[in-house]
């Protein structure tokens, strides 16, 4: 189960390694060093994932060569078998747990070797039948992106992983804005409440906003999950990179994240460790603003508070207007109990 005490904050390394192992590894090592809770990539077969003929999203075209494919540009950000063993290790030795996301059925039954805590789904394959079948019969938690979509088609994506086998209790929700970036007026961020009133499960935000603002803003609303790509340098080439954190970006994400957490605290309002002594201070008692003899009626005029309590406090006004004084009182002394 996800501990909500804890929001599990996942640094998107996707595709901004460039096909570059070294690059990728570095990533791993900048994400541990950040504190996010897990680093993770992207796992597909070229072949398997996109047509030959596909358009790229203006995104991508913005972020790679013109002339080149979605098809061309996907197969040489792919990475190998061998590659993931390299970084499965590396986030090993660095202290951070790793996780890919599966594009198609092959790639999600590759990554059983990994014992991965969560198999990821992402906004694009949420009406991908097949595979969100293939992943919930896999036995792993599943965190569902849910970019693109209403209530319904999330309402089924959650049916057909359950048809694999998965139980509805190990499935977690994100709220997405499929844009790259996307603007804050796109955000909606309240959606994320929907959905956890829609379907009673963990809820957390997959961030392609520019900045760290709205992601800490999600954690404030109660999301238990955070997702945000971050990259070594946003300035390098490639689809992602520009709606990207930076490594020290990326830290400060974390440390604000942690923060929030700390804030949201129990729920239940009490004083807490040292408030009690500002109370000393800062609540007022009940004085005599002026003369007042034994058998003198206490009045709104002749009383007045002030800090700090040192008879009755400001609670019992009430309590002590109209009452007779049953001894003498010079103007500024607290009015003590009877």
């Amino acid at each position: 189960m996800i501990n909500e005490a804890h929001v599990i904050v996942i640094a998107e390394a996707g595709v901004n390694h460039n096909g570059d192992i070294a690059l990728a590894e570095d990533m791993v090592a900048a994400a541990a060093e950040a504190g996010a809770d897990y680093v993770k990539f992207q796992t597909y077969n070229t072949g398997r994932l996109v047509h030959t003929a596909a358009p790229k999203a203006n995104y991508q075209i913005r972020g790679t060569e013109a002339l080149e494919t979605q098809y061309q540009m996907l197969e040489r950000l792919e990475l190998t078998p061998e590659a993931h063993q390299i970084l499965f290790h590396t986030s090993q030795r660095r202290g951070i747990g790793f996780l890919s996301t599966a594009f198609d059925e092959d790639s999600a039954e590759f990554l059983r070797k990994f014992n991965m805590d969560y198999y990821k789904v992402p906004s694009g394959e949420i009406t991908n039948v097949p595979l969100l079948r293939r992943i919930g019969a896999l036995g792993r938690r599943v965190i569902l992106s849910t970019g693109m979509s209403t209530i319904g088609e999330v309402d089924s994506a959650i049916c057909w992983l359950c048809e694999g086998g998965i139980r509805r209790e190990d499935i977690s929700l994100l709220h997405c804005t499929s844009q790259y970036p996307a603007h804050w007026k796109q955000v909606n961020l309240k959606a994320m409440l929907s959905l956890k009133s829609a379907f009673g499960l963990p809820v957390g935000y997959s961030d392609h906003t520019i900045g760290i603002e709205v992601a800490v803003a999600a954690v404030a609303l109660g999301a238990v999950i955070i997702e945000k790509h971050f990259t070594l340098d946003r300035n390098l080439p490639g689809p992602d990179h520009a709606a990207s954190l930076e490594p020290e970006e990326l830290r400060t994400l974390v440390r604000s994240i942690r923060n929030v957490e700390l804030a949201m605290g129990s729920g239940v309002k009490r004083p807490v460790e040292g408030e009690a002594e500002v109370a000393r201070v800062a609540r007022k008692g009940i004085f005599t603003k002026v003369a007042v003899s034994a058998g003198d009626r206490f009045t709104a005029e002749n009383l007045c508070t002030m800090r700090p309590v040192m008879g009755r406090g400001a609670e019992m006004w009430d309590s002590i207007v109209g009452t007779t004084a049953t001894r003498s009182y010079l103007a500024g002394e607290p009015v003590l109990p009877t």
